[in-house]
């Protein structure tokens, strides 16, 4: 016990005697010795770091020649299997682009409201974990979630919004301080957002992600059974090259995760003062002709408004205003998300998760 309390536990920044982690005395057999580690839950930071220290403590305090066998238990009951996730889960939808810039939060954040003002249960997991935007675009820039208990497991409550359940890193990391994680950090902190999370009971997961191709999006086809991807991209062919690329991941042999279509943002610009003029300053129906090209449907046309701008930057979305031109473009879009997840659930397998490599 001496030797244990000479072990700094991260979490407490207190001992393993003083932090009341070593769940019973120590078990002594001759020269062998056993250590029980009581941990708060089976996804601790510090626990492989805090076993080797534990162990390395007793044979430089009790003898080299110490045979020292340490368990692990948790007071949270550990995370489910990953086949396991999200029972109450009925369709993941994953928007997605091969670039940044596109309206991939913008879609994602109205998408959500516009399925909760039918009458659907949804929730929205802000995936970018570098680049969150989902707090600001939800007026919860000052949120913080707190824990509750379920069946045994300490379990991140989301934050509701305009009929939205809704996570994000952005609600535990400072707004203006630059999030220097590397990718595994990262990761592990989505796997959180997703399995230590009471999601509930949902009609719609929307996982709004960020650009490009990344460990992030290995991390989702590596955790969620995504139900299909819906590709945002503008007519720009810049944008539609990347859009192809995003296309095929999701297409990949070992991903085969259904495209269930494209959505045009910025498909023309139409100023308030002139509401039946259309200027097509990122190119005309771009999108429409990759939708043709990749045999998959175009789902939505989206103007480029001011409104649709200022709405999120004021934390209240276009979409809750159904009687505007932009509120209306979302609804038909919801519409038409539900339309080709049901067709896609009626044709279709139930998607696979992607096997660990």
């Amino acid at each position: 016990m001496d030797a244990l309390a000479t072990v700094t536990y991260a979490g407490t920044k207190k001992n393993l005697v003083e932090s009341n982690m070593v769940a019973d005395q120590p078990a002594i057999n001759g020269n062998k010795v056993k250590v029980v580690l009581e941990f708060p839950r089976d996804t601790d930071p510090f626990l492989k770091s805090t076993v080797k220290a534990a162990e390395a403590a007793i044979k430089y305090h009790c003898g080299k020649d110490v045979e020292v066998t340490i368990e692990t238990e948790f007071k949270s009951k550990p995370r489910p299997a990953v086949e396991q996730l999200l029972p109450g889960v009925k369709n993941i939808i994953a928007v997605s682009s091969g670039k940044g810039g596109v309206g991939k939060s913008t879609v994602s954040a109205n998408l959500a409201i516009s399925l909760a003002r039918l009458g659907y249960r949804v929730g929205l997991l802000d995936c970018d974990i570098f680049g969150p935007s989902i707090p600001k675009m939800f007026d919860l820039e000052d949120a913080k979630p707190y824990a509750v208990k379920v069946d045994g497991r300490d379990l991140i409550c989301p934050m509701e919004q305009y009929g939205v359940k809704l996570l994000s890193i952005g609600f535990f990391v400072s707004p203006t301080t630059a999030t220097l994680w590397r990718g595994g950090m990262a990761t592990s902190a989505l796997k959180q957002l997703i399995a230590d999370a009471d999601w509930g009971e949902l009609d719609y997961f929307i996982l709004d992600t960020p650009p490009g191709t990344s460990d992030i999006h290995l991390t989702l086809l590596q955790t969620l059974p995504i139900t299909g991807a819906v590709i945002v991209s503008t007519p720009q062919q810049v944008a539609l090259a990347d859009a192809r690329k995003g296309i095929d991941m999701y297409r990949n042999d070992k991903v085969n995760v259904p495209i269930l279509g494209l959505i045009e943002n910025m498909a023309w610009f139409t100023p308030a003062e002139l509401p039946e003029n259309r200027y097509y300053i990122f190119g005309r129906e771009g999108c429409k002709q990759l939708a043709e090209e990749m045999n998959v449907p175009l789902l939505a046309q989206i103007p480029l408004v001011q409104g649709i701008c200022d709405c999120g930057d004021q934390g209240k979305p276009a979409a809750l205003n159904v009687d505007t031109m932009t509120g209306q473009a979302f609804l038909n879009l919801a519409q038409a998300v539900i339309t080709v997840v049901n067709r896609r659930n009626k044709e279709q397998p139930k998607t696979k998760i992607v096997g660990m490599k």
